[in-house]
């Protein structure tokens, strides 16, 4: 059976994020997902969730500075304490709205002569929050974005690199 979640990030757009749980619900959607949570109280994002019968399918770990241009932190050697820092406030929303996938965003770096440098620090974030998330019953989500279009310079940008990791 096939099942699809609305993207609040994406879609809705005409409603503050917390109405658009509501106008998710209204249109038949039973799942959503969105980049991340982290304006919103952990209550009031999981009371939207149960109040509009909803399934929370996804969301990201802190990402950084979203309006600073930062797309996640989790590939960035330089900011392993500050991704490290923030697994526990993604777990946190993951288990007030019953969400079991996380995604972490690995991030951007404009001109990186060291791919295998932030390739490597991926990998021993994902390790780290495996076992961070582990006993909530939570899977670690690793997605291909194109670097090209969708977010110029992403880390992860193909299928060898997510299987490197």
């Amino acid at each position: 059976m096939l099942k699809l979640a609305a993207n609040l990030s994406m879609q809705f757009n005409e409603y503050a994020f917390l109405e658009r749980f509501s106008a998710a619900a209204d249109a038949g959607f039973k799942g959503v997902e969105y980049l991340h949570p982290y304006g919103e109280s952990v209550s009031a994002v999981a009371e939207a969730v149960e109040s509009n019968g909803l399934t929370q399918v996804l969301f990201n770990f802190p990402p950084g500075d979203w309006d600073s241009g930062d797309r996640g932190i989790a590939g960035l050697p330089g900011r392993v304490s500050e991704f490290r820092d923030s697994v526990e406030r993604a777990v946190e929303y993951a288990i007030a709205t019953g969400c079991k996938k996380l995604h972490a965003m690995a991030g951007v770096v404009a001109d990186s002569k060291d791919v295998q440098g932030h390739l490597d620090t991926y990998a021993e974030n994902v390790r780290y929050i495996a076992d961070a998330v582990a006993p909530h019953g939570i899977e670690i989500m690793l997605e291909v974005i194109n670097s090209r279009v969708d977010i110029p310079g992403y880390i992860i940008d193909s299928t060898a690199k997510v299987l490197a990791v």
